[in-house]
């Protein structure tokens, strides 16, 4: 197995909560840190969901491995950032027995 080109810069985001003024809170994204990563799009599907019709294009995105618990590690509830392209992370996985990269296999989220 060839190595990954690592050659576009994505920015990794988590889901922090935020007061809101009122007692409660929100939801935001924060920039975990920037990552290099391969981005390589699968093959698309057309889905019919309520009446209208809807596409989506899964991405398996490359990373170099962090170890598990590093604030560098993708998780699942994580997202990329890739200018005004967001990539919603779907699940983590080692790409080769070596263990020195992961694929993250990702939706990206295209808004309504």
């Amino acid at each position: 197995m060839s190595a990954p080109r690592l050659n576009r810069a994505q920015v990794l985001e988590a889901r922090v909560p935020e007061p809101d003024g009122a007692g409660g809170y929100v939801e935001v994204w924060e920039a975990v840190g920037t990552l290099w990563a391969e981005v390589l799009a699968g093959t698309g599907r057309h889905v019919a969901a309520d009446q209208i019709a809807a596409s989506s294009v899964p991405y398996r995105i490359t990373v170099r491995a962090a170890p598990s618990g590093a604030p560098s590690r993708p998780r699942p509830d994580q997202r990329f950032r890739d200018g005004l392209r967001v990539f919603r992370i779907l699940a983590v996985a080692e790409r080769d027995g070596a263990a020195r990269y992961l694929t993250c296999f990702a939706e990206e989220e295209v808004p309504a």
